[in-house]
């Protein structure tokens, strides 16, 4: 491989954000996999965020790259999975799987799709320094009207649009747009997007804990909701502690240890910690159980398939609450809508207004 701009690389980065920001270029924000593609004839590299390979979990991609884009190229976008016409991240993560058939079977039946909006070289030109609307328009003269593997992602200059996007898309798997200066210049590793997201808060049950690998302390919280049935499932974790409170909170849940057969998740019932990642088959993730009795307040900004996509913020405690009332009942559940149906529809009226 010999293009202009080669892996490994650190793909460009956003910073959150409250508001929109006027005055820039609006898109989707996926939040699949995060994904640059290299292309040099018949060489073809799938690269994460982390720079690991995912050319072998994504052959359709691959193909797609091979017969849609240009003979050399780098393209930085998101792989998702859309079903039902929405983003499914679920069905995306299932997609990292050791065994060769078992890639070959989810290709076909929940095929991906590479969505790219940004292009960094194509032939023999690096196009790192061109302000983004050269980029963007150039992204568009080799991806629009073609193959239906690699798309280029919907965008918009209209704050209107950008906000109808942002309400209306986390009813498809989305949660959030982003916003690029017109005149950004391409910078690796570098937080200079922006993106917007929902943000929430929730009370869960906190039932467990991980200890912290790199010294003392507690490393996440194991957070719990219950079901119209009492049944209490793992929903996701709370972490990013400092580490005087990680050592505070270890002192604090130690009388709340317990042994795992007295524990709603010992026997399996229910989504529990615990699962196998399928990033590393290695990764350590044992955990200790705690009596369910305490309750806390976590800042989120997504929830999809009944757990949380990201690590939640913890708030505050919340020994007012009781933890049994701690239900998937207090979340907000937005309307489901279609993903293409949204993105090639206009605002309704009175909508479009920044």
């Amino acid at each position: 491989m010999n293009l202009p701009v080669m892996p490994p690389m650190q793909p460009m980065l956003a910073r959150l954000e409250s508001t929109i920001p006027p005055g820039m270029q609006y898109e989707p924000k996926w939040d699949g996999f995060r994904c640059l593609v290299f292309r040099d004839g018949d060489d073809i590299v799938l690269e994460s965020r982390t720079s690991r390979p995912l050319a072998r979990y994504f052959p359709e991609i691959v193909e797609g790259v091979r017969t849609e884009l240009p003979r050399r190229c780098v393209l930085d976008g998101e792989i998702v999975v859309v079903h039902g016409g929405r983003v499914d991240f679920d069905l995306l993560q299932q997609r990292i799987h050791p065994a060769a058939s078992r890639i070959q079977t989810l290709a076909a039946r929940t095929p991906a799709l590479f969505v790219a909006f940004d292009l960094l070289a194509l032939d023999d030109e690096n196009l790192l320094d061109r302000p983004l609307r050269d980029r963007f328009r150039r992204l568009a003269e080799i991806l629009d009207g073609g193959g239906p593997r690699t798309l280029r992602t919907p965008a918009t200059d209209d704050e209107g649009v950008a906000r109808y996007w942002f309400d209306a898309l986390e009813g498809a798997g989305l949660d959030g747009i982003v916003a690029k200066s017109f005149d950004l210049r391409y910078q690796p590793g570098k937080r200079v997007m922006v993106k917007i997201k929902h943000e929430r808060t929730a009370d869960c049950v906190v039932a467990g804990l991980r200890w912290y690998r790199g010294g003392e302390g507690v490393g996440s919280l194991l957070l719990g909701l219950y079901d119209d049935d009492g049944i209490l499932h793992h929903v996701g974790v709370c972490g990013a502690f400092p580490h005087a409170r990680r050592r505070e909170l270890a002192t604090q849940l130690a009388p709340l240890i317990t042994d795992p057969s007295n524990h709603p998740w010992g026997g399996g019932v229910g989504r529990v910690p615990g699962t196998p990642s399928r990033w590393s088959a290695a990764k350590n993730l044992d955990w200790t159980p705690l009596r369910p009795v305490l309750v806390c307040e976590v800042g989120y900004d997504f929830m999809d398939g009944g757990r949380f996509r990201h690590t939640t913020q913890f708030r505050r405690w919340r020994p007012d609450r009781d933890p049994r009332s701690c239900d998937f009942g207090q979340l907000p559940r937005p309307p489901r809508v279609g993903l293409f149906a949204v993105l090639d529809t206009p605002p309704p009226p009175g909508r479009s207004a920044p």
